[in-house]
């Protein structure tokens, strides 16, 4: 029995692993989904009212998961999507977790690879910078492009309508930014030799974290000689953890913290 933490990523709540937390507390796994800080509360409250979170940074987000962490009995595995994936690195830079596994995370201070989708994406944000101090939501179109652009329009708006929230804008000006700043929010210890092993999963047809960025971000992490694996899954989207055939994902994520437990 493992006890996992599960984190999620930016415009979603903890409603959004749903589905993965129903499935390994089936297979006797202890499971939590703690929210970002602010966001947490039914889904209609956090849509509701973004006054809570609407001036998150990266460091905010990590601190409170890792007051979390640090509360627990033992190291636990830390599964984080998208920003979620980007907290799990700087969780286990700082020497928490048993493992780690980053799902289409966003980069981390070095990763220079931008492509054209993912600015596409994050300039939802970026083009006005009052976004930095207040939470933007994502259009139906806008999500659908997004994450689920492997999907229906209309499932991917049935997935917007269950599981979207306005998302702070600060975390990704301060990710657009890291490579200008050395102490960047977003910056992790890539030669950190002590860390717990890490997978990243990379999705070919993710418009929101292209491979490529993922990619770039193992060749980084595994200069450290920590024990560092890259999986690509070329047909799924940046809303892999919800869109047909998460089931395949969740349970080789899970395997392989599993396995490489330290």
């Amino acid at each position: 029995m493992a006890t996992v933490v599960l984190v999620h990523g930016l415009w979603l709540t903890p409603l959004s692993w749903e589905h993965w937390k129903a499935r390994f507390e089936a297979a006797g796994h202890v499971v939590h989904a703690p929210a970002w800080p602010g966001m947490e509360g039914p889904i209609e409250q956090v849509r509701a009212d973004a006054a809570p979170y609407a001036r998150l940074g990266v460091t905010e987000v990590a601190d409170h998961y890792d007051a979390f962490v640090r509360g627990l009995d033992a190291p636990p595995i830390v599964i984080g999507h998208s920003f979620g994936g980007l907290i799990a690195q700087i969780l286990l830079d700082r020497g928490l977790g048993a493992a780690g596994v980053a799902i289409h995370p966003a980069p981390p201070r070095g990763v220079l690879s931008l492509p054209p989708s993912a600015l596409r994406v994050a300039s939802v944000a970026l083009r006005n910078p009052a976004n930095l101090r207040r939470a933007v939501p994502l259009t139906a179109k806008q999500f659908h492009y997004g994450f689920g652009n492997t999907l229906s329009v209309e499932d991917s708006e049935r997935a917007w309508q269950r599981y979207a929230v306005p998302g702070p804008g600060r975390p990704l000006f301060q990710a657009a930014t890291a490579n200008l700043n050395p102490r960047a929010a977003t910056r992790v210890d890539y030669r950190n030799g002590g860390r717990a092993p890490l997978l990243l999963i990379a999705g070919g047809a993710d418009h929101t974290v292209p491979a490529a960025m993922t990619r770039e971000n193992f060749r980084r992490q595994r200069r450290s000689g920590a024990v560092t694996e890259l999986e690509e899954h070329p047909e799924r989207s940046h809303f892999t953890c919800g869109e047909p055939g998460w089931e395949t994902v969740a349970d080789h994520a899970l395997a392989w913290a599993v396995a490489h437990a330290r």
